[in-house]
């Protein structure tokens, strides 16, 4: 990333806060002047005393007092305040900023191809959207407020010294230049270790997670010692490179933690030669002493805001990544449709997008000038071996991803033409890997049509054949799924998904392995599940399980990314090979099943 470009990226989020970041600094200013005042309130009581007033004039010399110990209270009261409202300000600002990033985010994984978004591993994209995003947080809300005070405050001193005297402000801030050049002298390597130390980072946090999420396979095959030692190699590998930059960079911090406090070098000696020779009274170098001192902690402060503007940097880097997916091109305007027949129009794809231009893009493609019509209301199946294509077909129709070559027309229409919230209330999609969301049962089944009563809900899941489990569980509908559905069986979360689908009563229906967990005890009443939900819809629907599909109205059989066949199960049956090879396999491996399937899937039509 560009430098300053993630301070731009940080700010393009800040629209809605940006008075609340105003009126922080205008604080963390009145604050910083706030803190000033206690100075010369001191330097006035030092007058005072010096003067000998309290032999003088007693009464005028207790008021006086009283009066400039007021105004130092004022102005210590008034740094507190302005400070915690700065710092308040500020943070309902960073939380502001880092609630729109993530929201930016989430909208455009939703709004990128679907394929861009599985090939992000899961654990990077929790890292990025919940911890690297979080990190920008503490040095965000402090940055503020306390950036500017240790900014301002020095300044403001140090023109206070030039008031007094312009030798003894020169003479407060000699140390500076010797610090700042040690300190540049150690930063010129920094960005080039910093980014080491990420990787390093980056690579110990993939390892812990590939442990805690394999510890199952490892554990089953016995691999605990082999596993655990690249997980402590990894963790020790950490440690070691971080051990050695922090003691390449001690000396460094040591003579700066010395030598950058050390303003009486320059101010002590200075002073005592300006009061010998009458340049400085008693309560001005004194009070040149106390304000040089009070130079030192903002400055030292600034070392902290480099690392932390530096983890700004790199958790606004991670997350610009996926700030700046490419979309899906979205139309505005609803176009309405008046049938819902699906055609392929010589569809060639690859997963591959950057060989769509390819010579041998066709040798390349997961699809291959595909054409293909499937009319409405009609029950269609897709069959072929692993990996010639048949899911690639259903998800390039609710267009998770963008074809390469040719056109899918819904209705005459091509797909890229319909808004994409408009596609997807015209499709439904249920999947062997139905995923629940951690809430109740009612409200998972609500996905399907936010704004269906609890009664429409139960009827749907009726017809899906889950209200009577669901009511057997101890709070009925108001059971919570677990974490990604944990608590239901494979069965069960695949009937959940069904009525899911039939509250969204959607004209196109895909079902893909949508029988894939099904036990022999709930297929009769999964195919009925099916049965409500494929009712008078145009029907698609991949399976493995031949005997479920072959009452389809056609059935094309796909082989490498092309269509080898099509017909009815009785036409495959004599003129296709593939299919018939598929089927006698299919037949052979029932009669070898613990429990034989019931019943054909004629319901599907």
């Amino acid at each position: 990333m560009k430098e300053k470009k993630w301070l731009r990226t940080v700010l393009s989020f800040a629209s809605e806060c940006r008075m609340k970041m105003i009126l922080s600094v205008i604080c963390a200013m009145i604050s910083v002047a706030g803190g000033i005042v206690p100075y010369i309130g001191v330097y006035q009581v030092i007058i005072l005393f010096l003067d000998g007033k309290p032999m003088t004039n007693g009464i005028v010399f207790r008021a006086s007092i009283l009066f400039w110990a007021f105004i130092c209270l004022a102005g210590y009261i008034t740094k507190l305040v302005f400070y915690a409202i700065s710092t308040m300000l500020a943070h309902f600002s960073a939380y502001s900023i880092l609630e729109n990033m993530r929201n930016r985010m989430a909208d455009r994984l939703m709004k990128a191809p679907l394929g861009t978004v599985l090939d992000q591993p899961v654990g990077k994209l929790k890292s990025v959207i919940v911890d690297r995003v979080e990190t920008i947080e503490l040095p965000l809300a402090h940055l503020i407020p306390e950036g500017i005070s240790n900014l301002l405050l020095p300044i403001g001193v140090f023109a206070y010294l030039m008031f007094i005297d312009w030798r003894m402000a020169l003479a407060a801030v000699v140390t500076v230049p010797v610090s700042a050049v040690m300190m540049a002298f150690g930063m010129r390597t920094f960005n080039k270790k910093y980014a080491e130390y990420m990787e390093s980072s980056n690579y110990v946090n993939s390892v812990i997670v590939e442990y805690v999420e394999g510890i199952e396979v490892i554990k089953a095959f016995n691999q605990s010692t082999t596993s655990y030692e690249k997980f402590q190699k990894a963790i020790a590998s950490f440690k070691d490179y971080t051990l050695h930059w922090f003691r390449s960079t001690w000396k460094l911090m040591n003579f700066n933690g010395a030598v950058l406090p050390s303003t009486l070098l320059g101010t002590m000696p200075m002073g005592m030669v300006l009061y010998i020779n009458g340049s400085l009274s008693v309560a001005e170098l004194t009070m040149c002493l106390i304000l040089s001192l009070g130079i030192v902690a903002p400055l030292t402060s600034f070392t902290v805001f480099v690392n932390d503007v530096k983890a700004i940097e790199y958790a606004v880097k991670d997350a610009d990544d996926f700030l700046n997916l490419k979309e899906l091109e979205n139309q505005s305007e609803q176009i309405t449709l008046h049938r819902f027949d699906i055609e392929f129009d010589n569809v060639s794809f690859s997963y591959d997008a950057d060989k769509a231009d390819s010579p041998n893009y066709k040798e390349n493609s997961a699809l291959c000038d595909v054409n293909l019509k499937l009319s409405q209301g009609t029950f269609a199946a897709l069959v072929g071996p692993s990996g010639s294509g048949k899911s690639t077909v259903a998800r390039l129709i609710a267009r998770f991803w963008d074809v390469g070559r040719g056109k899918i027309k819904i209705g005459g229409v091509n797909i890229k033409k319909l808004p994409l919230a408009q596609l997807a209330d015209m499709v439904s999609f249920v999947t062997q890997d139905n995923f629940l969301f951690n809430c109740s049962l009612m409200e998972n089944i609500r996905l399907g049509n936010p704004k269906a009563s609890d009664e429409e809900v139960i009827k749907a899941a009726k017809a899906a054949c889950c209200d009577e489990f669901i009511r057997n569980l101890d709070n009925g509908y108001n059971t919570t799924a677990g974490e990604a559905g944990g608590k239901l069986s494979g069965g069960e979360k695949q009937r959940i998904a069904i009525a899911r689908a039939i509250l969204k009563n959607a004209p196109i229906v895909i079902l893909d392995e949508a029988t894939a967990f099904t036990d022999p005890e709930n297929e009769d009443k999964l195919q009925k599940s099916i049965a409500s939900l494929t009712k008078g819809k145009t029907l698609l629907v991949i399976a493995h399980r031949l005997s479920t599909i072959k009452n389809a109205d056609r059935i094309i059989v796909m082989e490498k990314g092309r269509i080898a066949k099509t017909g009815t199960h009785k036409e495959l049956l004599k003129g296709c090979s593939l299919y018939k090879d598929m089927w006698e396999a299919h037949i052979g491996a029932k009669q070898w099943a613990a429990g034989s399937e019931k019943g054909a899937v004629k319901q599907y039509a």
